[in-house]
């Protein structure tokens, strides 16, 4: 290597295109190398390297793949894996201030002082290392660049009012879950970044955002290590984070570093806190806000010319004091744990008895410890590893077949996923080294293959968790719909459709959100289908108010007006009983004026409908419009639902009782009832504006075309008067039908005009009645019923059957009690149906 080869540095905050820079200068080399942070970033730079030089001409070195074609001229790599032995044109090396990481900093310290290339060095970083990069290498050539964009605090803002585009911090799994729940039940989803997912996860994880299916990110800090997406807000949820010893203040320089992930290219970003989390202190936010923060004291340091004579020479020179003022001895990392716990294995003694092996002893020792089970765990699994090694020379395929056998199974949680993925990374650390293991390609194939099934299972977990793709889209129109309306529709079904999602029913002018949603998403729904109302609630409107007749209904029962079978409005009592209120149903869509002109559209259905049913009573006030003597009568009749009471109606004329009966209205004494609305539609019609009317609740009418039923068990005096009014008389626990009562009255009275006469067999079949309840039925129709005379001399034979009898001669026996002790006048019997509404006027008037 010339000695004049340039060091240069090319320092600055996040988002100044230091990266970019550091590829456009390695491939103008016949050969370079540089080094990532992460092995995200290794492969995601490898990537867009092939797309430039051709994947013949791209190697990818990290610690669980080798990806090294022979004529590979340029190589990306992570800073851990970067072979010394290589040389190459260009060298450079990504966030060179991670040396003052406790964790990883000696190995990015090592880089700074011993990696090369043979024409340029380059090292890429923030500002804060410049002092020590001017101390520890002679002659480097220091380049600052500003940030591209402004960087803003913006204060604390709670997690629902969050903008798109951001991504929400925090520093521990249980947090990134807690949030991420609430994200999606708030705004529909985000994707998770930690780093304990593999790398294909997390870059689906990130697709998943950078492809706008959610707009939202939850992550560790893990963020803030190179991944460069367009998010606009950094929301802290914490600024206290364990480093593994305790929990402590975020540095400015570490929260800089997350913060200035907000803002891409010369688009602004801003940063603020969330949650719980208090707000930044002023000084921070100053630094951030500036980029100006203290230089580090002190870089991490570790021996890298090591002494492989024993395991004992060989920790021995790992633990040699740094050779400057400005270098720290690095903390004992897990390989130098694992080592010094191997040394005291006397199995391990004895197999690492020359250099060669105490070499293969710390290669081993080196394995990461992906899966984090603890020491004992990982110095285990390292002491099989190299006693294996040690004494076959390989670790058979039988061997790594059942070490894998636990981590093939796709199912699981996603705790359970990423610590088989964690597992599995160990293996593909273990196989990406060909003389280590038995069929070593066939292992790396398989390591791999089951590192991107368990990646994709993850990825889907994480998705189905943590997203709903379509409150998602829905939140993210919303956002947008005050530029750009909302594409919305309702079928004629009703079904509520906002941007292509299926969001609900419209039930009448209700809105039911979709059953199926979860009910977090309830008022996301709401909202999306209150924007589309907007347009669609005018046109389902005037769809209801050009909708013919047949679409319409009236339940019988309940009073409720239906609209293709959704329930849109109901009857109410109104100023009499044939004109009922209609109430058209609460919708929070519509407007008064749209209610308006429901209810009249409804108020005219309604109306048609009663005229319909019944015809007759109307066709009867028309006909007697024009003679004084009926018209009043009528009205009356009308005016009570087809059954009322008149007074004077003996003195009416013959030719006025001729034209009632034409028109159908039966008269006895005082009453007068249409006989043609006694029919069942009828009948159930009036029964519901008779019960609206008068407030009273009817119990359940005789089936359609009874004549007669038993009266049902604990009716209340009001029931009773109403089931009269609507044309049912009452006797001897009975209901019959009035116009078949009064037509039998008719009959009966015909039938004596000459005499007695017996009560007829077949009254019993009409009225639907056993015999044994007619003379009663008979007595309450006002008849005169009585036993016939029984002789002493009679002893056998069936019993007489009851007489009828006419008026006349009950007058004529007036006092024939006296004389016989057997017959008497019976008087006027007020349960009839012809005197009924008297009761009625006085104690069920609405």
């Amino acid at each position: 290597m010339p000695d004049d080869a340039p060091v240069r540095a090319i320092l600055g905050p996040t988002n100044t295109g230091k990266t970019h820079l550091a590829l456009e200068r390695m491939l103008a080399h016949s050969s370079g190398m540089i080094g990532f942070p992460l092995r995200l970033l290794a492969r995601e730079n490898y990537e867009r390297m092939v797309k430039l030089k051709g994947v013949r001409s791209v190697g990818l070195i990290t610690g669980e793949e080798k990806i090294i074609p022979p004529q590979a001229r340029w190589f990306s790599c992570t800073v851990e894996a970067m072979p010394s032995d290589r040389k190459v044109e260009f060298v450079a090396v990504d966030e060179i201030q991670l040396c003052a990481d406790p964790e990883r900093g000696h190995v990015f310290t090592d880089r700074l002082l011993n990696a090369r290339g043979q024409s340029e060095t380059l090292f890429l970083g923030a500002e804060t290392i410049a002092p020590l990069l001017k101390t520890l290498i002679r002659d480097i050539e220091i380049d600052t660049r500003p940030r591209l964009s402004n960087l803003t605090y913006t204060g604390h803002m709670r997690l629902s009012r969050l903008p798109a585009r951001t991504a929400i911090v925090a520093f521990s799994m249980a947090e990134v879950y807690a949030i991420a729940e609430l994200i999606r039940r708030k705004r529909g989803g985000c994707a998770v970044v930690m780093g304990q997912l593999s790398p294909r996860t997390r870059n689906a994880q990130v697709a998943l955002y950078q492809n706008r299916e959610v707009d939202y990110l939850v992550a560790t800090d893990a963020i803030g290590m190179g991944l460069n997406m367009d998010i606009r807000h950094i929301a802290f949820a914490n600024i206290c984070k364990f480093d593994g010893y305790r929990n402590r203040l975020l540095t400015p320089a570490e929260a800089a570093q997350i913060a200035g992930r907000a803002g891409r290219g010369t688009q602004d970003g801003t940063f603020g806190t969330t949650g719980e989390c208090p707000p930044f202190p002023e000084g921070m936010v100053e630094a951030i806000e500036t980029h100006h923060f203290e230089p580090l004291p002190f870089l991490w340091w570790r021996n890298s010319k090591l002494n492989f004579t024993s395991p004992s020479t060989l920790y021995a020179s790992l633990c040699q004091k740094p050779p400057d003022r400005c270098l720290k001895s690095a903390a004992p990392a897990s390989d130098l744990l694992a080592l010094s716990a191997l040394m005291q294995n006397a199995t391990v003694q004895k197999l690492a008895h020359t250099p060669a092996r105490t070499q293969l002893l710390w290669e081993v020792c080196q394995i990461p410890d992906f899966r984090k089970l603890g020491e004992d765990s990982h110095i285990r699994l390292c002491e099989q590893i190299f006693t294996l090694l040690a004494q076959k020379g390989h670790l058979p395929s039988a061997w790594m077949k059942s070490r894998l056998a636990n981590l093939e199974q796709l199912e699981g949680d996603i705790d359970v996923l990423m610590q088989r993925l964690m597992g599995i990374r160990t293996w593909s650390y273990v196989s990406a080294r060909p003389d280590w293991v038995e069929n070593a390609a066939h292992w790396r194939n398989h390591t791999l293959r089951l590192e991107d099934a368990l990646s994709d299972v993850l990825h889907e977990r994480l998705t189905t968790r943590f997203v709903d793709k379509r409150a998602a889209s829905l939140a993210r129109r919303l956002e947008e719909a005050d530029t750009t309306p909302l594409l919305s529709a309702i079928t004629r079904t009703g079904e509520v459709s906002v941007e292509g999602h299926a969001v609900g029913h419209m039930r009448g002018f209700s809105f039911t959100p979709d059953p199926e949603a979860a009910q977090s998403d309830q008022k996301l729904i709401l909202k999306a289908a209150r924007r589309a109302a907007r347009n669609q609630i005018p046109y389902r409107v005037s769809q209801f108010l050009q909708a013919p007749d047949t679409e319409i209904t009236l339940n019988l029962q309940s009073g409720a007006l239906n609209w293709q079978e959704d329930i849109i409005a109901c009857l109410q009592s109104g100023t009499d009983v044939l004109h009922p209120v209609i109430e058209v149903r609460e919708a929070e869509f519509l407007e008064p004026g749209q209610k308006e002109k429901i209810r009249q559209r409804l108020a005219t259905f309604v109306n048609a409908y009663i005229r319909k049913e019944l015809a007759p009573l109307f066709r009867a006030e028309k006909a007697v419009a024009d003679q004084p003597l009926l018209r009043g009568m009528v009205h009356m009749l009308v005016e009570n639902g087809g059954v009322a009471e008149v007074p004077h109606l003996s003195a009416l004329p013959a030719s006025a009782r001729h034209m009632l009966k034409r028109l159908h209205i039966a008269q006895q004494k005082n009453t007068v009832f249409c006989s043609k609305i006694m029919r069942p539609s009828s009948m159930a019609l009036r029964a519901l504006l008779l019960s609206l009317h008068s407030g009273i609740v009817l119990p359940e009418l005789p089936r359609t075309g009874a004549v007669s039923a038993p009266l049902p068990a604990l009716l209340t005096a009001p029931q009773k008067s109403l089931l009269m009014q609507l044309g049912w008389i009452i006797s001897e626990g009975t209901l019959i039908r009035l116009d078949i009562a009064s037509a039998l009255y008719a009959e009966s009275v015909s039938l004596i005009s000459r005499g007695s006469r017996q009560i007829p067999n077949f009254f019993a079949s009409r009225l639907g009645v056993k015999k044994a309840l007619l003379p009663g039925i008979l007595r309450s129709l006002g008849l005169h019923v009585q036993k016939p005379q029984v002789l002493p001399d009679t002893h056998a034979g069936p019993p007489a059957p009851f007489l009828i009898i006419p008026q006349k001669t009950v007058k004529n026996r007036k006092h024939s009690k006296k004389r016989t002790g057997r017959v008497q006048p019976e008087k006027y019997n007020h349960n009839s149906p012809f005197a009924v509404l008297a009761t009625l006027r006085q104690h069920h008037q609405p």
